[in-house]
């Protein structure tokens, strides 16, 4: 074989070579633009995309690594779907609301006498150590020494038991008392007059008008006055009078709530303000609604403050101005408690300086030895002792009655 055909041979296989290589490449490329390309063209992605990346072709035909793109962010309109749902409504039913349970009051003529068994303490002190020594007939001058003492360990005072003696002593030889009855008669007397039955007792509390009655109950902290006010409330509907509570202790956060409970028990209407208000406003307020509920009396429990606090007596006295713009204040109740002795006594008197005390609510009397302190407070003050407290228990305050009182005493 000549040269000539050997190298026609090999440039044969050389091309044959070629082509088949060729054609192998070309049929590869076509599988995998068929395979990679078509999800996305369908898609209607740019071309060399794969969903969750992988390998893609450039434009000049060359393999690149993509990553896999960001999540598209959900169509709000595919999940803004409202769905109306007609509910026939079921027909009303009226709900009947209890209205507060409101207390029997017991009757408040003859309080005094029924409560009488509550000043054992004081009689045991008074009345029986003054009967046995004056029921023993003629008494020398020791004798009198301890009668003095007596009256003053219970609390008359100096100037009351000097009178009360005094008076003994001339009715005694007078009158020739010999047995216990005969001196139990002269003591009772002597007794009741010191207390001046004349005075007016009644707690003036009618209205004037169009005008509610005003009463102002002030007192020390501790001495019971927001509980008076509430059992005075009792004493005033029993009697057939109505009455507006005014929660003007805005100082002491449970005075407004004490006062409600009190007020839902007798069926009375309360006007508070929020804790820490002007006592001056809610005071001015309550009359005002007083006047137009047409009710007899607007009681108005005022902040407790210590005697010693000028600012706060000054506050006092600026509820009583203020209070008068709208309606005459009728009584200014001073309430004392009656275990403090003479130191009540000079809560009294710094009282009755600020404010025109008009009477005196004597409380906790059944606790205490020396009921001769009423004697003392309206000797001291002028005023008379209008109302004393003789228990815990709601209806347990009573109009005073000198004749009553006395006779509690001696037994």
């Amino acid at each position: 074989m000549s040269s000539t055909v050997i190298v026609v041979l090999v440039v044969v296989l050389v091309v044959v070579a070629l082509a088949v290589v060729t054609g192998v490449v070309l049929a590869r490329r076509r599988r995998i633009d068929l395979t990679e390309r078509r999800p996305a063209v369908e898609e209607g992605r740019p071309a060399g995309y794969q969903a969750g990346g992988g390998i893609a072709l450039t434009p000049g035909g060359e393999r690149a690594v993509e990553a896999p793109p960001e999540p598209a962010a959900p169509d709000e309109d595919e999940f803004d779907v409202e769905i109306e749902i007609e509910v026939e409504p079921l027909p009303a039913e009226p709900v009947e609301v209890a209205p507060p349970a409101v207390d029997e009051i017991a009757p408040t003529s003859g309080r005094l006498e029924k409560l009488r068994g509550r000043l054992s303490r004081s009689r045991s002190a008074l009345g029986q150590g003054l009967l046995g020594l004056l029921g023993a007939g003629d008494l020398d001058e020791d004798s009198w020494t301890e009668v003095e003492d007596t009256l003053l360990l219970a609390d008359l005072g100096a100037a009351t038991t000097a009178e009360v003696v005094e008076r003994l002593r001339a009715e005694l030889v007078a009158r020739g008392v010999r047995t216990p009855e005969q001196a139990r008669t002269l003591l009772r007397e002597v007794l009741v007059e010191a207390l001046h039955p004349d005075m007016d007792r009644a707690v003036r509390a009618l209205p004037h008008g169009t005008q509610p009655a005003v009463v102002l109950v002030a007192g020390v902290n501790g001495t019971g006055k927001t509980t008076t006010t509430g059992k005075l409330a009792r004493v005033l509907i029993a009697d057939g009078r109505s009455v507006v509570l005014a929660a003007a202790d805005t100082f002491r956060a449970a005075a407004a709530d004490q006062l409600q409970t009190w007020a839902e028990r007798v069926g009375a209407e309360v006007v508070r303000g929020r804790e820490g208000a002007d006592p001056a406003a809610v005071a001015f307020d309550a009359v005002k609604r007083g006047a137009e509920a047409g009710v007899d009396a607007v009681l108005v429990d005022t902040a407790g403050r210590l005697h010693t606090k000028t600012g706060l007596m000054d506050e006092l006295g600026k509820v009583k101005r203020v209070v008068e713009k709208r309606a005459k204040v009728d009584e200014v109740l001073l309430v004392l408690d009656a275990t403090t002795g003479q130191n009540g006594l000079t809560q009294a008197r710094v009282f009755a300086d600020v404010v025109d005390v008009t009477g005196i609510v004597l409380t906790k009397l059944d606790g205490t030895a020396k009921g001769g302190i009423v004697f003392q407070v309206q000797r001291e003050l002028g005023v008379p002792v209008k109302l004393v407290g003789l228990g815990e228990g709601a209806d347990d305050l009573a109009p005073f009655e000198p004749g009553a009182f006395v006779d509690a005493l001696l037994g």
